[in-house]
């Protein structure tokens, strides 16, 4: 049977803008959603996916870097180091990259789809999937993090895909 994919939530959608609350029980519900999640962030070739970016209110995400599917539940970033500026995009905000600045390398504790307490250090693209799937479980977005100059030059495509949204 083929997963159902789910709905991208696109800029502009106040899903992305809230602070998810923590997820508190991995049931057989729970688990069908991660693999559509899975399912959709591979059909939209992304490397991570959040749970607001599909509607859902609450602190868990997906990652794939090509190592195989990592569902991260109540992240906590516990370590930073380094400072490395590369060019991210967001599924939620298509067609836009952005330069941020992050750290290069971090440790996260968080609930695997087992249940299980875990610890990972990441570094470089890994890193960056962790904290910018982390951000949206704030409600934060790469386009919070832009420079002035990059906010302007992309100023008409975000406001057209606030008004996508918004029909």
């Amino acid at each position: 049977m083929d997963t159902a994919l789910l709905k991208i939530r696109i800029y502009g959608d106040p899903c992305l803008r809230r602070k998810s609350k923590p997820l508190k029980d991995v049931g057989p519900g729970e688990r069908m959603l991660f693999k559509a999640m899975i399912a959709t962030m591979r059909q939209a070739k992304g490397v991570g996916l959040a749970a607001p970016q599909v509607g859902i209110n609450q602190r868990f995400f997906v990652m794939d870097i090509g190592d195989g599917p990592v569902v991260v539940i109540n992240p906590r970033v516990t370590k930073k180091a380094g400072l490395c500026i590369l060019e991210e995009g967001c599924l939620s905000i298509p067609e836009v990259t952005l330069e941020i600045e992050r750290p290069q390398k971090v440790t996260v504790c968080f609930m695997n789809e087992d249940g299980k307490l875990m610890e990972m250090a990441c570094d470089d693209l890994a890193a960056r999937v962790v904290l910018h799937e982390t951000d949206h479980l704030n409600g934060k977005l790469i386009v919070d993090y832009a420079k002035h100059s990059d906010k302007v030059k992309f100023k008409d495509q975000l406001k057209a895909l606030e008004a996508r949204y918004n029909k």
